[in-house]
């Protein structure tokens, strides 16, 4: 149980990684709060959690909001006394394009849903973490961006890789209240996102050295080891879990 009597709260949680670590944290004595936009999933992932004996609670609502942060902090904190631990994993591609192409619109929304909302999240979670005498955050970031550059993808590439960064500098600032910070950089991952072209998925799995994409399942529990005790001197870290994505020429 390395999440036992600790409260965690993840976002993007109504599907995909986000969803499958809800199920894995609960399994592992978690108290979670969710978050996402759809109610319906976010429902039926909270009952599927009470059915199996679990705590979890959830609050519909948008990331680029600032006050939604701030209401999944509260909750934690009314439901469950406080907060120890954060998966800020919502996120969105937005539209491929080269940058003099780009829609104004779709840079600013691309930055609103990655890159703001770990600034909001963060403006809320780690004062509730201080009042526990620690946590740990973990930001969803990218290794496009970071490894690789993916034409169409600058928006998504600057606001994931300025996760990295600000994580870096949450790390050292809040280091001394033992408060760990870091951001897991998946590869491709069978999720929604991902969509339902057969042929795309197979061109993906050719960019990573395993030749397969991943389960969210496999990304969740990267994303538990990072919160977990287990990486208790593990802090402003990028940590890729990609299989091999980065390092694949093949």
């Amino acid at each position: 149980m390395l999440l036992e009597g600790k409260t965690i709260i993840i976002t993007g949680a109504s599907s995909g990684i986000g969803a499958s670590a809800a199920r894995l944290f609960a399994a592992e004595g978690a108290r979670l709060v969710l978050g996402a936009r759809r109610v319906d999933l976010l429902e039926k992932t909270v009952n599927e959690i009470s059915a199996d004996g679990g705590e979890a609670d959830f609050i519909a609502g948008d990331v680029e909001e600032n006050g939604y942060a701030e209401a999944l902090v509260k909750r934690a904190e009314e439901r469950f006394g406080g907060l120890d631990g954060a998966f800020n994993n919502a996120g969105t591609t937005g539209d491929i394009a080269p940058i003099p192409s780009m829609e104004e619109s779709n840079w600013h929304r691309v930055m609103s849903v990655n890159l703001n909302s770990g600034f909001y999240a963060a403006k809320h979670q780690i004062p509730a973490m201080r009042k526990r005498g620690g946590g740990s955050i973990v930001f969803t970031s990218s290794f496009v961006g970071h490894t690789i550059g993916l034409p169409g993808m600058g928006a998504y590439a600057a606001a994931k890789a300025g996760l990295i960064g600000m994580t870096q500098v949450l790390a050292a600032e809040h280091g001394p209240e033992n408060i760990r910070v870091n951001a897991l950089l998946p590869g491709g991952t069978m999720t929604p996102m991902a969509g339902e072209d057969a042929g795309y998925h197979e061109i993906v799995r050719g960019f990573h050295a395993l030749k397969r994409m991943a389960d969210p399942s496999e990304i969740a529990r990267a994303a538990l080891f990072l919160l977990s005790d287990y990486a208790s001197f593990v802090t402003g870290t990028a940590m890729i879990a990609d299989g091999g994505n980065s390092i694949n020429k093949l």
